[in-house]
């Protein structure tokens, strides 16, 4: 994936700074006068244009300008335009009128129990995520973010399993051991992979297909549409079905610029980013095949793999994290059944 040219960066960090300076002047959202003016918000991701999460935040654009006769404006803005996740939830909870579309992990960062969703083989069926999401554990850790600074637009969309792509086959945690595998900087990943004897190293997203062509990294992890839409078969061939972690994302907007937006505004954002977590999660599940498919005609090779031994291995990871609310797994267990 290209990077932005150099007057593209300087055109973007110019409009992150005016959207800093907005919240403070958007309390006249309150008054009538002012409550019909358009309202811009940028929606960021790190993600190529044909994958799901990027067609269901198009889709929620698009039905959310629909609904306010073209009052509320998202624009949507791929492949790490407006900057790495990090950074970008950064500058969401510093108070910009950014989106993102992050995962559980990175928002441990702020609140840390959060960070379990993103535990390793902890969700087998995509349909028991829907269960933790209406518990009274999530509702807490929920409102735990908006202290913190993030307002949940939407929190249901599957991202699909997390598989290996590698130069050769990972049936056990035996083939891993000792490999370099491209990770998130994100602690969850992190551990995770030291528990199943990988040697985790951090890479920004949009630099992993270098990373692997240029051997920094000799696999890397994602589930099949973020692997297709970075066309990392075309520097690895062997697909592992790992399924090391279920993975669902989250779209965090800055909690105090939600508050100051108009009721009605507020009511269609969180009714379209449910559904476009229904919509994304739609495409995931159906695309699967296709992906495969695409991938066996690519030349790529899926390999089976013993996932019980890797749910085992990984399991210590629960206990790898202090800050965590002491019986967190077991909670969370819990809310499952």
């Amino acid at each position: 994936m290209h990077r932005p040219t150099r007057a593209r960066r300087a055109a973007v960090a110019h409009a992150i700074a005016l959207s800093l300076a907005l919240p403070a002047g958007l309390a006249a959202l309150a008054t009538p006068a002012a409550a019909q003016e358009q309202i811009r918000i940028r929606f960021a991701h790190s993600l190529s244009a044909t994958e799901p999460a990027h067609q269901a935040a198009e889709f929620f654009a698009k039905n959310v300008a629909a609904r306010t006769n073209g009052r509320v404006q998202i624009q949507v803005f791929p492949g790490e335009q407006l900057g790495p996740g990090k950074e970008v939830n950064e500058m969401i909870r510093q108070g910009a009128n950014v989106m993102n579309i992050t995962d559980p992990g990175y928002l441990s960062d702020f609140v840390p129990d959060i960070g379990v969703l993103n535990g390793p083989y902890l969700i087998k069926d995509p349909k028991d995520y829907e269960k933790l999401l209406a518990s009274d554990w999530y509702k807490g850790v929920e409102k735990r973010l908006e202290q913190a600074g993030f307002k949940l637009i939407m929190a249901n969309g599957f991202f699909g399993q997390r598989h290996l792509i590698a130069d050769k086959p990972v049936r056990s945690p035996a083939d891993i051991a000792g490999m370099t595998v491209r990770v998130p900087p994100n602690t969850m990943w992190i551990e995770t992979f030291k528990a199943m004897g990988a040697r985790p190293t951090t890479v920004q997203w949009s630099e992993v297909y270098n990373a692997l062509q240029q051997n920094v990294v000799q696999a890397a992890e994602a589930p099949l549409g973020s692997l297709w839409g970075s066309k990392l078969h075309e520097t690895r061939k062997v697909i592992s079905t790992t399924g090391h972690f279920t993975a669902f994302v989250m779209w965090p907007m800055n909690a105090g610029y939600f508050n100051r937006l108009p009721a009605d505004v507020q009511r269609v954002l969180l009714e379209e980013g449910k559904k476009a977590g229904d919509e994304m999660t739609r495409l995931t599940l159906a695309l699967h095949d296709d992906y495969v498919q695409k991938f066996k005609a690519a030349g790529v090779t899926f390999v089976d793999v013993d996932n019980a031994a890797f749910q085992k291995i990984t399991a210590p990871v629960y206990r790898a994290f202090p800050k965590w609310t002491p019986g967190l797994h077991e909670t969370v267990m819990g809310a499952l059944k």
